[in-house]
């Protein structure tokens, strides 16, 4: 392996956020497009993880992507796009022999659905050995989701290296649950219950907590996930619920139009975190969420631009002047 070369190279200013996990080329054809040979199409990069660093690098917080791609043009278009928002890339690796992976979308008017191309990937042999190298390096919050776990057995070592050798007070440690059906087998809510009891602070969608463990409300999934210091169960397009110490902080949706739902619940986990990194309380982090998890629904990428800082800060109820301080863990 050799690490991929930046420009301007890893910053000697110290991470607010590293976030781990596969990042692919997503094909997608062009607005009114199918997946056809009439249609044309535009290249992006698409990962979870890659999504929630490049949006807190929008947020304004030095983020990094870690992830293993192909020795292949679609790993130099991964690498260049994310690099391109402000992430930090260069923890990434080269695999000389594996391939980039690959996603298509074809929407329709029953909505779009996503074929995936990424078996034996290169970010498929990311391994122990790279969890060492991740853990070396110091940040603030470490995020993780569920899809890396399912990867293969060396992710799901990577994982549990990452995120089953306990609290070292370092850092914030930070997973989402994003069960994805296609990728697990019969053992995945026991091992993303296993996963989401380790951290810190859990991001879950209601509706995947309701196919992994039958529950029904926020509250039955607390009472599951009941480790965690915070618990985030987001429900569409109805509110968040943040459960936290003894308390509980509820906060509706914001109405918007939406273009593509894929994304969101990244954006979400981008602004939560963004919130807490900054110390804001429980409600301003659920806002921020909202609003992120906002601007990635009126767009066909996962990625989408922000709301200008006046705006955000409008809804969030602080100062301009505030957002632009030095950022602390929270």
């Amino acid at each position: 392996m050799t690490s991929v070369a930046t420009a301007a190279g890893r910053s000697s200013t110290p991470l607010d956020a590293i976030c781990v996990g596969e990042t692919m080329v997503m094909v997608t054809p062009t607005p009114g497009g199918r997946l056809d040979a009439a249609s044309t199409f535009v290249l992006r990069a698409g990962g979870a993880e890659s999504n929630v660093a490049m949006f807190l690098a929008a947020l304004g917080h030095r983020a990094a992507w870690a992830s293993r791609v192909g020795a292949d043009p679609l790993g130099d278009l991964v690498v260049e796009q994310v690099a391109a928002t402000g992430v930090d890339t260069s923890l990434v690796e080269i695999h000389p022999a594996r391939p980039t992976g690959v996603y298509l979308k074809d929407p329709g008017p029953a909505g779009t659905k996503v074929y995936y191309y990424r078996r034996e990937s290169a970010a498929a042999s990311m391994d122990p050995a790279y969890a060492a190298r991740i853990s070396a390096v110091p940040s603030a919050v470490l995020h993780l989701s569920g899809i890396t776990a399912a990867l293969s057995g060396s992710c799901r070592q990577l994982v549990d290296q990452l995120l089953l050798a306990g609290p070292d007070g370092r850092r914030l440690i930070s997973f989402d649950v994003n069960y994805r059906l296609a990728l697990w087998d019969g053992r995945a809510g026991t091992d993303l219950l296993r996963l989401a009891q380790a951290a810190d602070v859990v991001f879950v969608g209601l509706d995947e907590a309701a196919q992994l463990w039958d529950v029904r409300t926020p509250q039955d999934v607390r009472k599951l996930i009941d480790l965690p210091g915070t618990l985030v169960v987001k429900n569409g397009s109805v509110d968040a619920v943040a459960f936290h110490g003894d308390g509980v902080t509820v906060e509706p949706a914001r109405r918007v139009d939406v273009v593509e739902p894929v994304g969101a619940g990244d954006a979400f986990a981008a602004g939560w975190l963004s919130a807490a990194l900054r110390g804001l309380d429980q409600t301003a982090r659920l806002k921020l969420g909202h609003l992120v998890a906002g601007a990635a629904l009126g767009s066909v990428g996962d990625f989408a631009a922000l709301p200008p800082v006046d705006t955000i800060c409008a809804v969030l109820g602080i100062e301009p002047d505030f957002w632009y301080s030095p950022s602390e863990a929270a």
